[in-house]
C-alpha cells in the first residue's frame, strides 16, 4: 500500500516551535509504524483506522457494526490501548473505564471482578467514533476510535479488577491476563488520602517523567487542569491553529501507566478546543472522555462537574467560558456555567460531608508568568470563590509553578510563606499555577527570582499584568507572590478528616524533590 509522506507541510511548520516540530514526526512516524504493521497484518489496509467518509467532524457515540472498511478486521488483531479510568457523579460507587482501539470493532466490554482471576462480570462498552476530515498538504483524514464502559452499583473501599475487550479479543482468556489491571473506589466514610494535580502536560520525556513520580505517591485520583494533548498547536481555538489529532493516540499511550488505574480528571484549556468538532469544538473532548455528569449541560461542555472524595468535594470548570485573553468561546454558556457554579459552592458548603472544596481550571486568576492574570477569570468568579470561601485553587495555563499568598479582596490577606498555615474564612483563598506538567516551561517577569523551598529569595513585589475584556494588558505592581519555580513539577495534595482535617499541600519537582509546602485549615 502506498505510504504517504510524512515530513511537515510548511503551512504547519511556520506554527510551530522547534520541539512541536520534533514532535509531530514522531507521531508521524509512530502513525506510518502503524499503517505499515496494518497492511502487512490485513491485506489492504483493514487495520489503517480510516473508515469512509463523514459530513460532519463532530463525534458519534453508538453501539452498532463497523463500516464496512474495517468490519473484516480480524477482532483477534486489534489490541486496546490508552485505558484512562474516570470517577462517575459518586466515586464511592461508579467508575468510567474507556480506552481506544486502532480500528471500530464488534461487541466491545469490560469484563470486571474482585480477583484477577475471577472477571464474572462483563459490561457492554459503547464505541465514540472521530472523524478528523484531512487538510490538503497540511494533515490526513483520520478517523479515531473511543470506547467507554459505565460501572455503576459497585461497592466503596474495594478493589476490583478489569480487563477491556472486544469480539475475537479476550481479556480473561490465558494469553491475555497481563492486561487485567485494578482500581479502587472512593471509601464509604472519610479516611486519609492523597490526591495529584497538574496542567499543561503534552507528550514527551518530561510528561512521562511527571507520570512517573505521581504513581509513586499512590493518589487516589490525579486532577489535569487543562491543556491536556496539545494535539491544537496555537490554542487559539479557531480552524485556523495548527492540529494533528493522532497526537491524542500518543498522549493516551503515554499515560496509560498511570491512567489505567488512577482516575485522570480532566478540564478543558485554550489548547483543547479543538474548532474542527461541534460543539463549540468540544466533540474531541466528548468523544475521549467519560466523566461526571453533573455539571450544568456536560454534553456541551465536558469540563464542568464536581464530585466528593472523602471530607473534599472537587469543581472543575471551564475557564474558556470567561477568559478575556483568548476569546474564542468567550460567553459560550451564557452565564450558566458562574449560575451552576455559585449553586453548586452554596451546595458544597451546606454540606456536613465536606470539610474542603477545592476548584481546579486552566486560565490563571492570579500568576506572574507569561500569560500572567485573566480579567475575565477575576471578574466572573473570584467574588464567586471569595462568598463560599474556596479552599485551594489550581489553576494551569502559565508553564511554571508559582503560589500566593492567602488572598482577600484581591490583595494579601495573610502572608504565607513555605511550611505555614492559613484558615480560608479568615485569611483568603491561596491560588496554585501548577503548569509544569510537561510542556515547554516559561519564565517570571525580567529581574524576579525563584523563589522555593531550599531556595527562598527575599519577598518584594512584583510587575506583571492582568487581561482586560479589550484583550489588552493592563499592568499591576503585586505583593501576593509567594513561590515561583521555573521546573516541571506537579501537586500533590494528602487529605485529612478527623477532628482537626487538613489538606497538607505540596508541590515536587519531577524528579521528586519538593519545592513547596503549606497547610490548610479551617478555623485553626
Amino acid at each position: 500500500m502506498d505510504i504517504p509522506d510524512f515530513g511537515i507541510p510548511p503551512q504547519l511548520a511556520r506554527r510551530m516551535s522547534m520541539a512541536e516540530q520534533h514532535e509531530y514526526l514522531r507521531t508521524k512516524l509512530t502513525r506510518r509504524r502503524t499503517l505499515v504493521t496494518a497492511g502487512a497484518v490485513a491485506a489492504g489496509g483493514l487495520l489503517t483506522g480510516c473508515g469512509g467518509s463523514r459530513s460532519s467532524g463532530s463525534p458519534s457515540a453508538t453501539t452498532s457494526a463497523p463500516s464496512p472498511a474495517t468490519s473484516k478486521a480480524p477482532g483477534a488483531l486489534v489490541t486496546p490501548f490508552g485505558r484512562h479510568l474516570a470517577f462517575g457523579t459518586d466515586p464511592k460507587t461508579r467508575m468510567r473505564i474507556s480506552w481506544q482501539v486502532p480500528v471500530a470493532v464488534k461487541k466491545p466490554y469490560v469484563r470486571i471482578g474482585l480477583k484477577p482471576d475471577d472477571l464474572s462480570r462483563k459490561i457492554e462498552a459503547e464505541i465514540r467514533d472521530l472523524h478528523t476530515p484531512g487538510v490538503q498538504g497540511v494533515r490526513l483524514a483520520l478517523d479515531q476510535y473511543y470506547l467507554h464502559a459505565a460501572l455503576d452499583g459497585l461497592l466503596p473501599g474495594t478493589t476490583y479488577y478489569y480487563g477491556v475487550g472486544h469480539e475475537g479479543f479476550d481479556p480473561a482468556s490465558p494469553g491475555r491476563r497481563s492486561t487485567i489491571e485494578s482500581f479502587r473506589t472512593a471509601p464509604a466514610s472519610p479516611e486519609k488520602f492523597v490526591f495529584t494535580a497538574f496542567g499543561d502536560q503534552g507528550v514527551g520525556k518530561a510528561a512521562a517523567a511527571n507520570d512517573n513520580v505521581i504513581l509513586l505517591q499512590k493518589p487516589a485520583f490525579h486532577l489535569h487542569a487543562g491543556d491536556i494533548c496539545y494535539a491544537n498547536v496555537n490554542g487559539k481555538g479557531v480552524e485556523q491553529d495548527g492540529y494533528d489529532p493522532a497526537f491524542w493516540d500518543l498522549f493516551l499511550k503515554q499515560n496509560e501507566t498511570v491512567t489505567k488505574s488512577v482516575p485522570w480528571m480532566v478540564t478543558t484549556g485554550n489548547h483543547d478546543m479543538e474548532a474542527w468538532y461541534s460543539p463549540d469544538g468540544y466533540g474531541g473532548q466528548l468523544a475521549r472522555w467519560s466523566l461526571p455528569d453533573n455539571g450544568f449541560d456536560p454534553r456541551s461542555a465536558p469540563g464542568v462537574y464536581s464530585f466528593t472524595y472523602g471530607n473534599v468535594a472537587i469543581v472543575a470548570l471551564d475557564a474558556n467560558d470567561v477568559s478575556y485573553e483568548i476569546p474564542a468561546n468567550y460567553g459560550y454558556t451564557g452565564g450558566l456555567q458562574t449560575k451552576w457554579l455559585d449553586e453548586k459552592l452554596a451546595e458544597l458548603r451546606r454540606s456536613k460531608d465536606v470539610d474542603f472544596v477545592v476548584v481546579y481550571f486552566h486560565h490563571c486568576a492570579y500568576s506572574t508568568s507569561a500569560h500572567a492574570s485573566d480579567g475575565g477569570v477575576r471578574a466572573e468568579w473570584v467574588p464567586v470563590f471569595a462568598r463560599h470561601q474556596v479552599d485551594l485553587v489550581i489553576n494551569g495555563h502559565n508553564h511554571v509553578y508559582e503560589r500566593t499568598d492567602a488572598i482577600k479582596d484581591g490583595e494579601v490577606g495573610r502572608a504565607v510563606p513555605i511550611g505555614a498555615s492559613t484558615d480560608p474564612a479568615r485569611d483568603g483563598i491561596v491560588y496554585v499555577t501548577a503548569g509544569g506538567g510537561g510542556k515547554d516551561l516559561y519564565g517570571f517577569p525580567s529581574g524576579v527570582d525563584e523563589s522555593y523551598e531550599g531556595h527562598v529569595t527575599r519577598h518584594d513585589t512584583v510587575d506583571t499584568f492582568q487581561w482586560t475584556k479589550q484583550r489588552a494588558s493592563d499592568g499591576e505592581t503585586v505583593e501576593w507572590s509567594r513561590v515561583r519555580y521555573r521546573g516541571f513539577s506537579f501537586l500533590k495534595v494528602e487529605a485529612e478528616s478527623g477532628s482537626r482535617p487538613a489538606l497538607l499541600v505540596s508541590a515536587l519537582a519531577h524528579n521528586g524533590e519538593r519545592i513547596d509546602h503549606f497547610e490548610v485549615r479551617r478555623g485553626a
